[in-house]
């Protein structure tokens, strides 16, 4: 059995990689409230963005802390394909929890849902990104740790749903934000407790990419991705002051009415 280390350079990567996770967390939540004001096509876009943002988080938060992930005697690669779908899988999933709950006509059947399937696609991200990994062995799995961590996934989505359509305080979502952050960094992390590698003894080629050649240049993208969609949602308008620009407009308009 190989020995497995998942923290090869330091705290470099859990730091790093929990940022990304809250990053995304606090764009999602934020997108999904502001959906909540919204009508039409508008409340639709938010919530598209709100999926991409918590699930290109998620996935960007897993794939830097992989970055410390090292089995002793074996290089590792990923498979390009399974590493691409993990991506969609976890945005289209996130996707159907927040779009339940931005039309759910009843909120706690919503919340329950939502974060359920959330939850869920969390945790199919999580494993569909570990199936991709290539070595000189075969992963193996501890079921309680597994269980674990889904349950940690879900509760973690559920938990983060419920924010977003609650917390109005911004210093409150800035805490929700944080430890959400913290929750889907102990779902990736218990998840990796429940891994074991048996290394075989032949040196047949790997496929994939290493991870410099793929998961960081993508990791990078997406990073850059929430940064700036974070930058966009901070300076944009609400719903209430896109209303008060467009009454202050209608007041000019009459008293200039007036004055002629």
């Amino acid at each position: 059995m190989g020995t497995l280390n998942h923290f090869s350079f330091g705290w470099l990567t859990p730091a790093i990689s929990y940022v990304m996770a809250c990053v995304g967390a606090a764009l999602g939540l934020r997108c999904t409230l502001r959906a909540l004001s919204a009508t039409g096509p508008s409340r639709r876009n938010w919530l598209l963005t709100a999926a991409a943002a918590i699930g290109s988080g998620i996935w960007t938060m897993h794939f830097i802390a992989m970055f410390g992930f090292t089995v002793d005697g074996t290089e590792l690669r990923y498979d390009v394909p399974l590493t691409l779908l993990s991506l969609v899988m976890a945005i289209v999933v996130v996707g159907v929890g927040v779009f339940v709950v931005g039309y759910g006509r009843h909120r706690g059947r919503a919340l329950l849902l939502g974060g359920l399937t959330t939850g869920l696609g969390v945790a199919a991200m999580h494993y569909t990104g570990m199936a991709a990994v290539r070595l000189h062995g075969a992963l193996g799995y501890s079921p309680g740790a597994v269980v674990l961590s889904v349950l940690i996934a879900v509760g973690a989505a559920t938990a983060a749903l419920w924010a977003a359509v609650t917390i109005r305080n911004l210093f409150a979502a800035a805490a929700a934000s944080l430890l959400m952050g913290v929750a889907v960094s102990s779902m990736h992390y218990t998840g990796m407790a429940a891994v074991h590698v048996h290394l075989h003894p032949d040196r047949t080629g790997l496929g994939g990419a290493t991870p410099m050649q793929f998961v960081f240049p993508l990791a990078v993208a997406l990073g850059s991705f929430l940064f700036l969609a974070s930058a966009f949602v901070a300076l944009s308008p609400t719903a209430q002051e896109h209303a008060a620009y467009r009454e202050a407009g209608e007041i000019t308009v009459e008293e200039l009415d007036r004055a002629a």
